[in-house]
């Protein structure tokens, strides 16, 4: 299906031609005049651009190498970066630079890419990824992914921010990888690197809004609008006057991602936070701009959404109401395992708790599907309208979940070890598509808190004030957060990396390696339609996930038991089937030995019974 009918303009910013020149082009409606810059050193080569219909302006030059620095002037105002920047070698508020697609080799042709239902989603921080924190620091740990059984690395994201300390959601230049990560060159080796190694790259992109410093579209032309209030400010404007060009720009950025750094797929932040009230929505465009990036390659462009409205329209096609992209996120399965492990029920965990609530989780996807919500004090959520569960992408930890938090305490930190193992066997063995948050498959003991590295004394204030204003709903023991600006902060929130000398850790590994293959291998775990849940008749909680079609054979269906509780629990007399494994397995570093029966389950155990006449993961 075809993007929306207007006419579609040359992209922006500072881009080789075939010929070898360079044409800068910026949509500036908001300036009657607008200057190229050149720079070299501090000598300045200032250049008038042509005026174009709508607003735009441009420039054709010869003789520019890659690195040239530019800025443009407005009016004869101050010298602002551009826009489209593809890159910002010096920082949010330096000239922008230019950059040769040309000069980066790819080697990733052969590279055909993932099924979707074989996504197993890795969300990592590269700045605190590894000790380095750069793009290149991560390949060396490529290989440990992609034996633990994870497909396809999610990068939270990369767009140049402020400083060299930042989540990433505070990016102001969405075209230009972050200098201080290793900019272009060191993401273009990082795919690279990634496809070589097997594995599946997506990016975090925000089209909700525009970081705090550093930000000068506004200065440009129409890119928010007051029509609608985000929890950020003004909303980008895909629907108010000018929108066009906006949606171009944000269109052009789907495209590059997928075009020129051969992307696998983009996550989409906090969708619920993107107002778009016209005929056909900016998110089937995007869906559409990145399916058009991704021809004549080897493998398509997936679009994951980040929503908390539970809204299958997100996932429907476009011929059904839909705005046509491959996942959600689920929030519902993480809150309910996280509610009912740790018996949390501050802020929005207050709507969670019920073991009842997991079995909904398991089968209809959303707890809430239209019912009550305290928290929100209103019905909230739709039903899933049976689509499969791998249109659906669930956690038990994320950044969000975990760096949210006052102290950005992980569940290693909160619950013993069966219940983590259990937490990690409830996600692994659902019918739906995993994300683990960087360093959960070991436990991880470092936390994994908020940081930035602003400049202006007045923001860091506000941004200090506004963190403890969050978790006023969420701690009400007075716990502090750390300070998001000083250094300690970001240090602390470094992964270890390290499982081989800790028994638990080691064990846990193994299990999150073996639940993975099992996901790989078993019919079972293929199917992402067919399975049932329900809570059994016992003295504490335990609930039953069976996954496979009834009435086929025996040994593609297979039935897991999980202990809610901390007591031990006795099953119900009846068929269970053949014992096959047990998430507390000795190895796993667990409390089950041979001498313990297969019909009591220890606390927080995960039993899994089937007739496969062979088990091909660890007993």
């Amino acid at each position: 299906m075809p993007e929306a009918s207007q006419e579609k303009r040359p992209e922006c910013g500072a881009l080789f031609q075939e010929d070898g020149r360079v044409r800068w082009r910026v949509w500036a409606p908001k300036a009657k005049r607008v200057e190229l810059v050149l720079i070299e050193g501090e000598s300045r080569a200032v250049r008038p651009m042509e005026q174009e219909e709508q607003g735009y302006f441009s420039l054709t030059s010869d003789r520019v190498l890659t690195g040239q620095r530019y800025a443009y002037r407005l009016d004869g105002g101050p010298e602002r970066p551009d826009p489209a920047s593809r890159w910002q070698p010096d920082g949010v508020n330096r000239p922008s630079a230019v950059l040769r697609w040309d000069e980066m080799f790819w080697s990733d042709a052969a590279w055909s890419g993932i099924p979707r239902e074989d996504l197993v989603f890795y969300e990592l921080h590269v700045g605190t990824f590894t000790p380095d924190g750069s793009f290149d620091a991560v390949i060396p740990r490529l290989s440990a992914l992609r034996e633990l059984g994870v497909t396809a690395i999610e990068m939270m994201p990369v767009a140049q921010f402020s400083g060299t300390r930042n989540w990433g959601y505070d990016g102001v230049h969405p075209y230009a990888p972050q200098h201080s990560y290793g900019g272009p060159h060191g993401l273009q080796r990082l795919v690279n690197a990634c496809h070589r190694n097997g594995l599946a790259v997506f990016l975090d992109v925000v089209y909700n809004h525009i970081g705090p410093e550093g930000a000068y579209l506004a200065e440009f032309g129409p890119y928010f609008t007051e029509r609608y209030r985000t929890p950020w400010g003004a909303a980008v404007n895909y629907d108010d006057a000018g929108s066009d060009h906006v949606r171009q720009f944000v269109l052009d950025n789907v495209r590059m991602w997928i075009r020129d750094y051969h992307f696998d797929g983009l996550r989409l932040d906090a969708i619920h936070a993107i107002y778009d009230f016209g005929a056909r929505h900016i998110l089937r465009d995007i869906k559409e701009a990145a399916r058009a990036a991704s021809e004549g390659r080897n493998y398509g462009a997936y679009i994951v959404a980040e929503s908390d409205l539970n809204d299958v329209r997100v996932v429907l096609p476009p011929e059904q109401g839909g705005y046509g992209l491959d996942a959600q996120w689920s929030d519902d399965f993480h809150h309910a395992v996280h509610a009912c492990l740790t018996g949390e029920r501050q802020g929005y965990y207050i709507d969670y708790g019920q073991p009842e609530q997991l079995t909904k989780a398991l089968t209809d996807t959303f707890v809430f599907d239209g019912c009550y919500s305290r928290s929100r004090d209103r019905r909230h959520g739709s039903s899933d309208a049976g689509l499969p569960g791998d249109r659906f992408v669930i956690c038990t930890q994320n950044h969000d979940q975990i760096g949210n938090r006052a102290a950005g305490d992980r569940l290693s930190t909160m619950l013993s070890p069966p219940a983590l193992r259990l937490a990690a066997s409830l996600m692994l063995l659902a019918p739906y598509l995993p994300l683990l948050f960087m360093g959960e498959e070991y436990g991880e003991p470092h936390p994994f808190q908020f940081f930035c590295s602003f400049s202006d004394p007045t923001l860091i204030e506000n941004i200090r004030a506004g963190r403890r204003r969050e978790f006023e709903a969420f701690h009400k023991d007075g716990t502090e957060a750390p300070d998001p600006q000083a250094e300690s902060t970001f240090a602390a929130s470094r992964l270890s990396w390290s499982w081989e000398a800790d028994p638990h850790r080691a064990g846990l590994r193994r299990l999150y390696q073996d639940l993975l293959r099992a996901r790989r291998e078993w019919p079972a775990l293929r199917d992402a339609i067919n399975r049932t849940a329900r809570l059994l008749p016992t003295a504490g909680p335990v609930l039953e996930l069976i996954r496979g079609k009834s009435g086929t054979d025996p040994q593609d269906r297979i039935r897991a038991l999980f202990n809610l509780s901390a007591q031990e629990q006795r099953m119900p007399d009846g068929d269970a089937g053949r014992f096959y494994w047990s998430s507390e397995a000795e190895h796993y570093h667990g409390a089950r030995r041979a001498h313990h029966s297969d019909r009591k389950l220890l606390p927080y155990e995960c039993l899994v019974f089937s007739e496969r006449e062979a088990p091909i993961i660890r007993q």
